[in-house]
């Protein structure tokens, strides 16, 4: 479409969500956005189009998220009206009717993983997960690609996705050494079939402008262009701005505004960003001028003179960072074969996983098939614990391109933990299928 415009805007407040009234997730942070947006006349500008939100529906949530007992009753409206607003904006951009979209919407969601026992990070469901995979089961989208400019890595979407060598999740964050979830290290690159799709680049306390730019220029850019995606989306995390509460990093307005611009993401959907007067209005302003090719050199914060310079130490560190991740991607296939021979026809790991907002504790072991036909079948094991509640399930996961024999013996494993009684549910998502299965 010749005359499609540039850039299409969706907003969502969740007037009625919250964690709690004084959090710092909460309505204020897009009401000040959208009052600086109108105030500027960029919803006059013909080339910004505003789409109203969509509402996901269950089975938009389950062909991501297994919740446990259900993911029903661990979401409300908001959540669904929060993905609906990220569908929204793709299917304009898939549609031709604008080039780009920015998805601003809450609650948040690159801290939900594939299973759901609670609310982690802000997190219930995973936003931009949910989008890509109703792009593919509806417009049959193959390669994507993932940029988390958030300041907290994106352990959620990191982990949906980490078995799936078609989409490639990038993350630039503050070390997890320093900071929540305490996790996004280098040699997080994906497991074995996957190895290398997945590519964490820690950051120390006091990155500036120069420093993301160091980074997007000559190792995040060169990445993307030999991935070859189909489509790049930007999970738009502003908490890496220096007036941000919390976190350390020193990130301004026209940083993040030259990062859309250089990045070029078809849709950016908001994740982070708690700095709600003295950073969200510029970012976002910047973000928006950035994404449909507008000046936005004059997009300034009145506080400018708070940022701290970056460290010479910081400097040096990032540069060190860059070589490192480049020559891990330069030697991914490598470094697959070798993970591949090494751990034979399954790929395993245990962890726990904290739920902070809701003091859930929970154990996971996760089990993975090494196919040579597809990319395999995983079962996860999962016992939560709090206060409260202990919830237990076995779970298969079968993806879209499963081959047959992943197939029948992913459900032979449900069935045969079924028969021992250890767990509370037994559940399948199969995804060649569209269906969230209870056995």
């Amino acid at each position: 479409m010749l005359n499609a415009q540039k850039l299409g805007l969706v907003f969502f407040p969740a007037f009625d969500w919250a964690i709690s009234p004084t959090h710092p997730e909460r309505e204020e942070r897009l009401l000040y956005t959208r009052d600086q947006i109108v105030e500027e006349g960029l919803l006059d500008m013909p080339s910004i189009r505003e789409y109203k939100p969509k509402i996901a529906n269950l089975q938009d949530i389950e062909r991501v998220h297994v919740g446990v007992p259900d993911i029903f009753s661990l979401i409300t409206n908001a959540h669904l009206v929060s993905a609906g607003g990220a569908i929204a904006a793709a299917d304009a951009v898939i549609k031709k009717e604008v080039q780009r979209a920015f998805a601003l919407v809450r609650p948040p969601g690159h801290h939900a993983m594939r299973i759901v026992h609670g609310t982690r990070g802000f997190c219930t469901i995973n936003m931009e997960a949910i989008m890509i995979e109703y792009l593919r089961k509806t417009y049959g989208i193959g390669k994507v690609a993932i940029v988390d400019t958030d300041v907290h890595h994106g352990d959620g979407t990191q982990d949906i996705f980490y078995h799936d060598p078609d989409t490639l999740f990038i993350s630039f964050h503050q070390d997890g050494r320093t900071l929540y979830p305490g996790t996004g290290f280098t040699n997080e690159m994906g497991s074995p079939n996957a190895l290398g799709t997945t590519v964490n680049i820690p950051l120390p306390p006091g990155t500036g402008d120069c420093g993301l730019h160091e980074v997007l220029d000559h190792l995040i850019m060169p990445i993307l262009g030999e991935f070859k995606p189909e489509i790049i989306i930007n999970s738009a995390g502003q908490d890496n701005h220096f007036s941000d509460p919390l976190a350390n990093m020193a990130i301004t307005a026209q940083g993040y505004a030259r990062l859309a611009d250089t990045l070029k993401a078809d849709i950016a959907v908001l994740e982070g960003g708690y700095s709600i007067e003295d950073a969200l209005p510029y970012v976002n302003v910047g973000i928006v001028l950035a994404m449909a090719g507008m000046d936005y050199s004059r997009v300034i914060e009145p506080n400018i003179v708070d940022c701290p310079s970056q460290a010479s130490s910081v400097t040096h560190y990032i540069k060190e960072i860059i070589k490192e991740r480049q020559d891990m991607w330069g030697r991914k296939e490598k470094l697959k074969r070798e993970a591949i021979m090494k751990h034979g026809e399954f790929w395993q790991t245990e962890r726990s996983i904290y739920y902070d907002d809701e003091g859930i504790n929970e154990q996971q072991k996760e089990r993975i098939r090494l196919c040579s036909h597809c990319s395999g079948y995983v079962t996860i094991e999962t016992k939560a614990r709090s206060s409260l509640h202990y919830k237990t399930a076995y779970i298969g996961m079968i993806p879209q391109k499963a081959c047959p024999a992943c197939l029948k013996a992913a459900y032979n494993e449900v069935h045969t933990a079924k028969k021992k009684g250890e767990y509370q549910h037994y559940m399948v998502q199969n995804k060649q299928e569209d269906r969230l299965e209870r056995l």
